[in-house]
């Protein structure tokens, strides 16, 4: 009696789905089917966005830098306009140019002529009228500038203001008669910055402060 029951439990025992030799059950099959179609459609759709990609790519044009590029630069800049300068100043009928200038109050009225370097200001020698070196120094830069120091004579009548708002208005109607009397002098005064107008004027006197921005001592009592 006691060999035969150990034979009775294992017939009783149940044999579990994974196990060698145990056939799987319909369920099972279907998933198994199902996952590996899945994984094929996977495959298939990145194989598809690969492929389109590679389209993309293909229309994309390619950029180059090369002498190409260059040459349409070139010949955009060669089709520009060439714009005509202001020309501020005049030429008389006795070839003398003429150019005023202006600073602060004081206005400056400039003749240019052909002649050995000689300048005049009010009827008096330029370094007697501008005794300071440096206003020396700015009224010969538009003549320096464009290279005809001792080439031409310069008559100069100022009125109004100082002397720093003098110099001003004399340097801008030098450069002004000089773009007058040669076109061709026009960049380069420009690039100096003589042929700007430097509009800064003195702020006018507010009404109840001592001047344009400071007021009075504040008393409390």
């Amino acid at each position: 009696m006691s060999t035969d029951q150990p034979q009775e439990e294992n017939e009783n025992t149940p044999v579990e789905a994974g196990d060698q030799g145990a056939p799987l059950s319909s369920e099972s099959t279907e998933l198994h089917d199902s996952a590996e179609g899945n994984v094929e459609g996977v495959v298939a759709s990145t194989d598809g966005e690969t492929a389109e990609t590679a389209e993309t790519t293909e229309d994309v044009p390619q950029l180059t830098l090369g002498s190409g590029a260059e040459s349409d630069e070139s010949a955009d800049i060669e089709e520009k306009e060439y714009v005509q300068p202001t020309i501020r100043g005049r030429i008389d009928k006795f070839g003398t140019a003429i150019g005023t200038g202006r600073r602060k109050t004081s206005v400056a009225r400039v003749r240019v002529k052909d002649g050995n370097g000689k300048f005049t200001v009010n009827g008096r020698e330029m370094k007697d009228f501008f005794c300071i070196e440096r206003d020396q120094k700015m009224v010969m830069d538009p003549v320096v500038a464009v290279g005809e120091q001792g080439k031409i004579d310069i008559w100069v009548r100022v009125n109004g203001g100082g002397i720093t708002g003098q110099t001003g208005a004399v340097v801008l109607g030098i450069a002004r008669a000089l773009q007058a009397k040669n076109e061709s002098y026009h960049p380069t005064l420009a690039e100096g910055g003589f042929l700007t107008r430097d509009d800064r004027m003195v702020e006018r006197k507010k009404y109840g402060l001592a001047k344009a921005r400071k007021s009075f001592q504040f008393s409390k009592r």
